[in-house]
């Protein structure tokens, strides 16, 4: 009995430092923007409010992405996100902001069937050969950097950087929680 109760401790001492670990990882690479240039930057969407106002997490990206395109760290901007539940495609709201902002229409990509990290991952890279990118930026809360950049380097796509944008709410200590288990089951 007392050899099963150590283990235990034992176990779940290492499962917390796991995780803390983890935790302390994701906010360190997401808050790092090594101010790399790419070919493209990949802007992941999130909520669209019913009037079709950005949400202001969503707005604080779209800044973010704007500044990489106006300090010419990238070229072209991809704007991702599906379709919301207020009845807006996020990526056609994402693009209206930056032509709205005098981005060029013909330097934005819009998929609006990226309703997942993962669909993202996979539509962007499926937009490669026909857009020539060898590169890119992720754009995203920095909790979600992380996973985002695995998912492209587990499809074999290296040359992937990020930055996010300097915005923090309560909430993102539930989403660091739901990034850390989303990180190892896919």
């Amino acid at each position: 009995m007392k050899n099963s109760k150590r283990a235990f401790k034992i176990f779940i001492t290492i499962l917390f430092l796991w995780l803390f670990g983890h935790l302390i990882y994701i906010v360190i690479d997401g808050l790092t923007d090594k101010n790399m240039h790419a070919d493209i930057a990949v802007v992941l969407g999130n909520t669209v409010h019913e009037d079709g106002t950005l949400s202001e997490r969503l707005e604080k990206r779209m800044e973010c992405g704007l500044n990489l395109y106006r300090y010419g760290r990238v070229k072209k901007i991809l704007v991702s996100g599906g379709l919301g539940k207020e009845g807006f495609y996020e990526g056609d709201k994402m693009k209206e902001y930056l032509i709205k902002n005098k981005v060029p229409d013909s330097i934005i990509i819009v998929d609006n069937f990226g309703n997942n990290t993962l669909a993202t991952v996979n539509n962007t890279l499926k937009l490669k050969d026909s857009l020539n990118f060898k590169s890119l930026i992720v754009v995203s809360q920095y909790f979600h950097l992380t996973r985002t950049k695995m998912l492209f380097r587990k499809q074999h796509f290296k040359n992937v950087s990020s930055t996010s944008p300097q915005y923090f709410e309560f909430r993102d200590i539930y989403s660091l929680l739901r990034e850390f288990v989303a990180y190892y089951t896919g």
